[in-house]
Protein backbone atom coordinates (compact mmCIF):
# COMPACT_ATOMS: atom_id res chain seq x y z
CA UNK A 1 0.00 0.00 0.00
CA UNK A 2 2.78 2.54 0.79
CA UNK A 3 4.47 1.98 -2.38
CA UNK A 4 1.29 2.06 -4.22
CA UNK A 5 0.68 5.65 -2.79
CA UNK A 6 4.30 7.12 -3.32
CA UNK A 7 4.12 5.57 -7.29
CA UNK A 8 0.85 7.15 -7.34
CA UNK A 9 2.31 10.55 -5.88
CA UNK A 10 5.27 10.31 -8.11
CA UNK A 11 2.54 10.21 -11.31
CA UNK A 12 1.41 13.42 -10.14
CA UNK A 13 4.57 15.29 -10.16
CA UNK A 14 6.18 14.66 -6.78
CA UNK A 15 4.01 16.42 -4.51
CA UNK A 16 4.20 14.43 -1.62
CA UNK A 17 1.99 15.29 0.75
CA UNK A 18 4.29 16.92 4.03
CA UNK A 19 4.38 20.14 1.74
CA UNK A 20 1.03 20.14 0.80
CA UNK A 21 -0.60 19.06 3.68
CA UNK A 22 0.05 21.07 6.84
CA UNK A 23 -0.60 22.90 10.62
CA UNK A 24 1.12 25.71 11.17
CA UNK A 25 0.44 26.78 14.52
CA UNK A 26 0.76 30.86 15.15
CA UNK A 27 0.85 32.10 11.96
CA UNK A 28 -1.37 35.04 13.47
CA UNK A 29 -0.03 35.48 16.83
CA UNK A 30 2.07 38.88 17.95
CA UNK A 31 5.74 38.68 17.85
CA UNK A 32 7.09 36.31 20.58
CA UNK A 33 4.47 34.09 20.65
CA UNK A 34 4.35 30.25 19.65
CA UNK A 35 4.90 29.22 15.92
CA UNK A 36 5.89 26.43 13.81
CA UNK A 37 4.72 24.51 10.99
CA UNK A 38 3.67 20.69 11.18
CA UNK A 39 4.23 19.03 8.08
CA UNK A 40 2.34 15.42 7.33
CA UNK A 41 4.67 13.01 6.28
CA UNK A 42 1.60 10.75 5.38
CA UNK A 43 -1.81 11.40 4.47
CA UNK A 44 -3.75 12.49 7.55
CA UNK A 45 -7.55 11.13 7.99
CA UNK A 46 -9.73 14.75 7.88
CA UNK A 47 -13.54 14.56 8.76
CA UNK A 48 -15.43 17.70 8.09
CA UNK A 49 -18.96 18.84 9.66
CA UNK A 50 -21.13 21.42 10.22
CA UNK A 51 -24.97 21.75 11.11
CA UNK A 52 -27.99 24.14 10.70
CA UNK A 53 -29.98 24.77 13.66
CA UNK A 54 -33.81 25.82 12.18
CA UNK A 55 -37.20 26.22 14.68
CA UNK A 56 -40.71 24.77 14.11
CA UNK A 57 -43.10 27.67 13.97
CA UNK A 58 -46.93 26.29 14.23
CA UNK A 59 -49.57 27.11 11.91
CA UNK A 60 -53.38 26.30 12.06
CA UNK A 61 -54.16 23.74 9.27
CA UNK A 62 -50.87 23.18 7.97
CA UNK A 63 -49.63 19.38 7.56
CA UNK A 64 -46.50 20.58 9.13
CA UNK A 65 -45.07 23.50 10.71
CA UNK A 66 -42.91 25.86 9.14
CA UNK A 67 -38.75 25.77 9.19
CA UNK A 68 -37.69 29.07 10.58
CA UNK A 69 -33.42 29.21 10.46
CA UNK A 70 -32.28 30.20 13.47
CA UNK A 71 -28.03 29.82 13.16
CA UNK A 72 -25.20 27.69 11.74
CA UNK A 73 -23.58 25.45 13.93
CA UNK A 74 -19.25 25.52 14.13
CA UNK A 75 -17.46 24.17 11.40
CA UNK A 76 -15.37 21.19 12.84
CA UNK A 77 -12.83 19.48 11.62
CA UNK A 78 -11.00 16.31 12.74
CA UNK A 79 -7.79 15.26 11.81
CA UNK A 80 -6.01 12.02 12.90
CA UNK A 81 -2.27 12.59 11.75
CA UNK A 82 0.03 9.55 11.59
CA UNK A 83 3.60 10.27 11.98
CA UNK A 84 6.43 6.95 10.98
CA UNK A 85 9.60 6.87 12.18
CA UNK A 86 11.52 6.41 8.96
CA UNK A 87 15.21 7.27 10.30
CA UNK A 88 17.22 8.12 13.78
CA UNK A 89 16.61 11.89 12.99
CA UNK A 90 12.87 11.59 12.77
CA UNK A 91 12.54 11.01 16.11
CA UNK A 92 13.47 14.20 17.54
CA UNK A 93 11.23 16.26 14.53
CA UNK A 94 8.37 14.06 15.65
CA UNK A 95 8.77 14.89 19.31
CA UNK A 96 9.11 18.73 18.30
CA UNK A 97 5.68 18.29 16.45
CA UNK A 98 3.99 16.62 19.13
CA UNK A 99 4.87 19.29 21.71
CA UNK A 100 3.91 21.97 19.39
CA UNK A 101 0.43 20.55 18.38
CA UNK A 102 -0.04 19.56 22.40
CA UNK A 103 0.71 23.62 22.91
CA UNK A 104 -2.38 24.82 20.58
CA UNK A 105 -4.90 24.01 23.76
CA UNK A 106 -2.80 26.04 26.53
CA UNK A 107 -2.74 29.77 26.58
CA UNK A 108 0.33 32.17 25.93
CA UNK A 109 2.51 33.39 28.01
CA UNK A 110 1.46 36.99 29.34
CA UNK A 111 0.83 40.17 27.08
CA UNK A 112 2.41 43.04 27.19
CA UNK A 113 -0.42 45.10 27.50
CA UNK A 114 -0.79 43.55 31.32
CA UNK A 115 -3.75 40.96 30.13
CA UNK A 116 -3.04 38.16 32.81
CA UNK A 117 -2.72 35.72 29.43
CA UNK A 118 -3.09 35.40 25.90
CA UNK A 119 -5.55 32.61 24.07
CA UNK A 120 -4.01 29.86 22.88
CA UNK A 121 -2.41 30.27 19.42
CA UNK A 122 -4.63 30.00 16.22
CA UNK A 123 -3.89 27.56 13.45
CA UNK A 124 -3.84 27.16 9.87
CA UNK A 125 -4.82 23.84 8.06
CA UNK A 126 -4.17 22.99 4.56
CA UNK A 127 -3.94 19.35 3.01
CA UNK A 128 -3.96 20.27 -1.08
CA UNK A 129 -7.86 21.31 -1.77
CA UNK A 130 -9.91 19.15 0.48
CA UNK A 131 -10.57 21.97 3.15
CA UNK A 132 -10.59 25.23 1.49
CA UNK A 133 -10.33 26.80 -2.37
CA UNK A 134 -7.08 27.69 -4.18
CA UNK A 135 -5.11 25.59 -1.61
CA UNK A 136 -5.49 28.82 0.77
CA UNK A 137 -5.12 27.75 4.72
CA UNK A 138 -8.15 27.20 6.96
CA UNK A 139 -7.60 29.14 10.16
CA UNK A 140 -9.37 26.94 12.92
CA UNK A 141 -8.43 26.87 16.90
CA UNK A 142 -7.97 23.52 18.63
CA UNK A 143 -10.45 22.25 20.72
CA UNK A 144 -8.91 18.75 21.96
CA UNK A 145 -6.52 16.46 20.72
CA UNK A 146 -5.62 12.91 21.93
CA UNK A 147 -2.28 10.86 21.00
CA UNK A 148 -1.70 7.20 20.49
CA UNK A 149 1.24 5.60 21.06
CA UNK A 150 1.38 2.57 19.19
CA UNK A 151 3.16 -0.33 20.68
CA UNK A 152 2.50 -3.06 18.24
CA UNK A 153 5.43 -1.42 16.49
CA UNK A 154 9.58 -0.97 17.00
CA UNK A 155 10.57 1.59 19.14
CA UNK A 156 13.58 3.60 20.95
CA UNK A 157 14.93 2.86 23.32
CA UNK A 158 16.27 5.84 24.72
CA UNK A 159 12.80 8.12 24.28
CA UNK A 160 10.57 5.23 24.04
CA UNK A 161 9.19 6.60 21.49
CA UNK A 162 7.68 4.24 18.97
CA UNK A 163 8.33 3.69 15.40
CA UNK A 164 4.58 4.98 14.60
CA UNK A 165 2.00 7.26 16.63
CA UNK A 166 -1.26 8.88 15.77
CA UNK A 167 -2.81 12.31 16.83
CA UNK A 168 -6.35 12.88 16.94
CA UNK A 169 -7.22 16.81 16.95
CA UNK A 170 -10.52 18.69 16.71
CA UNK A 171 -10.99 22.27 15.13
CA UNK A 172 -13.63 24.81 15.60
CA UNK A 173 -12.59 26.73 12.17
CA UNK A 174 -13.11 30.77 12.81
CA UNK A 175 -13.35 33.77 10.38
CA UNK A 176 -12.70 37.20 9.90
CA UNK A 177 -15.97 38.54 11.69
CA UNK A 178 -16.10 41.42 8.61
CA UNK A 179 -16.27 38.87 5.76
CA UNK A 180 -17.79 35.58 7.52
CA UNK A 181 -18.96 33.30 4.84
CA UNK A 182 -22.33 32.48 3.12
CA UNK A 183 -23.47 29.47 0.74
CA UNK A 184 -22.32 31.65 -2.59
CA UNK A 185 -18.77 32.09 -1.17
CA UNK A 186 -18.48 28.43 -0.67
CA UNK A 187 -19.79 27.41 -3.88
CA UNK A 188 -17.34 29.75 -5.56
CA UNK A 189 -13.76 29.75 -3.96
CA UNK A 190 -14.35 27.39 -0.91
CA UNK A 191 -14.10 28.58 2.69
CA UNK A 192 -11.36 30.43 4.26
CA UNK A 193 -10.05 31.81 0.75
CA UNK A 194 -9.33 35.39 0.60
CA UNK A 195 -7.42 35.65 4.56
CA UNK A 196 -3.95 35.76 2.84
CA UNK A 197 -3.25 39.24 4.09
CA UNK A 198 -3.13 37.33 7.81
CA UNK A 199 -5.36 39.04 9.44
CA UNK A 200 -4.57 39.60 13.50
CA UNK A 201 -6.52 37.25 16.07
CA UNK A 202 -8.79 40.09 17.30
CA UNK A 203 -10.52 39.73 13.84
CA UNK A 204 -11.70 36.26 15.21
CA UNK A 205 -13.18 37.48 18.05
CA UNK A 206 -10.83 35.13 20.59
Amino acid sequence: MKATQAKVLQNLGGNYPDKQCFIEVGGLTAAGGIGGIVYMNTLPDITDSKSASYADESAIGRTMPFKTYQYSENRTIGWTAHFVVNQANDIDTIFGYLRLLESCVYPESPSDNGAPYRPPPICSLRCGGLLSGNGTPLYAVMKSYSVKFDTSVPWDQDSFMPFKLDVDMQFDVVYNQTELPGSSKILSDGPGSGYGNGPSPGDFGI
